[in-house]
């Protein structure tokens, strides 16, 4: 499924020593890759913004106990990035994303099931290394 993004075609988020560098193709993108490849730290980074940025939702593992439907159907214009998405979402949840038009998302798994996705969302996490600096893009993942 491709869909042009509905929120933002890209993000930069600073912290530190490290940039978050994103640059979105799709309504949908899923990133995936190896443990260790730095996207939870990218997550962090991008959950820092939500303090400025009202247009980023950032979920993961500490709303386990949430009922996270409620939430992303409440959310409206908004980009949802959603770490550890393998345990957070349920099939139910995975079908409404893959129709939401209100929205944008990240999503951060290793399992793109019942998300209608193709080979345009499935995106890896590259880190590259200028300095001091590193920085974190998306690149196609096959």
């Amino acid at each position: 499924m491709k869909s042009n993004p509905v929120v933002m075609e890209h993000l930069r988020a600073v912290h530190t020593s490290y940039v978050v560098d994103f640059t979105f193709t799709n309504n949908i993108t899923i990133l995936t890759g190896p443990s260790a490849a730095g996207k939870t730290a990218s997550f962090s980074f991008i959950r820092e913004c939500m303090a400025i940025n009202p247009n980023i939702l950032c979920l993961n593992y500490l709303d386990y106990q949430k009922d996270i439907m409620h939430i992303i159907q409440q959310a409206k214009g908004k980009l949802i990035v959603i770490d550890n998405a393998d345990i957070l979402l349920d099939d139910a949840v995975r079908k409404h994303i893959s129709l939401d038009a209100d929205n944008q998302y990240l999503i951060i798994g290793r399992n793109p099931k019942n998300l209608f996705a193709t080979k345009d969302n499935l995106f890896e996490l590259i880190s590259r290394r200028d300095g001091e600096q590193t920085e974190f893009v998306i690149e196609p993942y096959l």
